[in-house]
């Protein structure tokens, strides 16, 4: 099973630089755990415990997963994911 994986610039230094890398898993979670064992690190830049941390955001082909069911999403063969960290700040 194939899965696309975009990397946000702010990871990017968990992926050797890479823009998107495949991953494999019948969940977001098993996918995570997937990248993990090839890019160490970048699990934990995207999870906090047992769910995603509060402002990181992760997208199945264009769909908030935080509305489906989270890392326990069910993923299929040809699936995007797009992780997206919370941008905010600037001046008032």
């Amino acid at each position: 099973m194939a899965i696309e994986v975009r990397i946000p610039t702010i990871l990017r230094t968990y992926t050797d630089g890479a823009k998107a890398v495949d991953g494999s898993g019948e969940t977001i979670a098993d996918l995570l755990t997937d990248l993990e064992s090839r890019h160490t690190g970048i699990r934990e830049r995207i999870v906090d415990g047992e769910g995603l941390r509060r402002f990181v955001n992760v997208y199945l082909n264009d769909e908030d997963v935080r509305f489906l069911q989270g890392i326990d999403t069910k993923l299929s063969d040809g699936d995007s994911i797009t992780i997206l960290p919370a941008v905010a700040g600037g001046m008032r």
